[in-house]
């Protein structure tokens, strides 16, 4: 059997966690059998401004809360579903998040270790909730924090949204940061670049230079997140289940701000024609 048929049977048997919805990813990463939906669509708590903006709203507001066991220990998982509104952050989408988060950090008071996870499919605040969907953001961010010191905090990144806008702070935020080469992480979209600096700038239809410079196996490759992960939905639970058997990381990387800086103010942006040029320039940050 050659090599090229071996890999394409790889490829055929394998599942592809970007091809699943945000409630399917959740139940494949717990524990089979054990996972149970908290707030679902038949709670309807879904956006009360998106109507009002002639939006049709979707019951569980484009996230999905479940409980349930990774590796045999209670866990709680999070995930967004891209194919609502880009996987925008609103109010009760964000408020369900940073909620899990914060139960999750009372379980841990209360002497009942909660493993939490985001899947972080997103394009940012909500633009038709604006400070609303801000305001949670900065929730989320508050309850990662304040969580991290009782266990990691695991975040995924699949494709292909990607995760941009105040939600990558939160993936940057998370104790281990998993992703697959066809994820993208960053602060503002291609499209968005473009769209305010010109296309001189960055061209967002050139799908190679963007993933690049922002694409997941870059993103590994410069230390800005902890594994890199293929699309398959056993390899990404079993990187989780990985992220907590190692435990907390030495350091967080917003615990390395001064070594960031430093390392832009030594880069001349004019020199960064790629993404190898930005690996030499940048070299690889601590993992944390």
């Amino acid at each position: 059997m050659t090599a090229a048929v071996t890999d394409l049977d790889r490829l055929l048997s394998r599942k592809s966690f970007i091809e699943l919805s945000a409630r399917e990813r959740t139940k494949a990463l717990l524990d089979a059998g054990t996972w149970r939906e908290l707030l679902g669509p038949f709670d309807r708590l879904h956006s009360p401004w998106l109507e009002m903006q002639d939006i049709v709203p979707q019951e569980d507001d484009g996230v999905v809360v479940a409980r349930g066991l990774i590796d045999g220990q209670p866990a709680v998982v999070a995930g967004i579903e891209s194919a609502f509104q880009g996987g925008s952050m609103g109010e009760i989408a964000g408020m369900k998040i940073a909620a899990a988060l914060d139960l999750a950090r009372q379980d841990h008071e209360r002497g009942i270790p909660t493993r939490p996870v985001l899947l972080l499919e997103t394009g940012g605040v909500r633009l038709q909730e604006a400070n609303l969907g801000l305001a949670v953001i900065a929730e989320i961010h508050a309850a990662i924090i304040a969580l991290r010191p009782h266990v990691p905090v695991v975040g995924i990144i699949a494709g292909l949204v990607g995760c941009f806008g105040g939600m990558s702070l939160a993936a940057a935020l998370c104790s281990h940061l998993i992703v697959t080469p066809q994820a993208r992480l960053g602060m503002n979209g291609p499209e968005v670049i473009e769209q305010e600096a010109g296309i001189a700038e960055l061209d967002a239809s050139d799908k190679r230079l963007i993933w690049s410079l922002i694409g997941g196996e870059q993103r590994a490759a410069v230390g800005l997140v902890d594994q890199l992960v293929e699309d398959d939905a056993d390899a990404i639970a079993e990187a989780v289940r990985a992220a907590f058997r190692a435990g907390q990381p030495d350091s967080y990387r917003s615990q390395q701000i001064p070594q960031f800086l430093a390392r832009l103010v030594a880069i001349d942006p004019a020199l960064v024609t790629d993404g190898p040029a930005l690996r030499a320039l940048w070299g690889k940050g601590e993992q944390a």
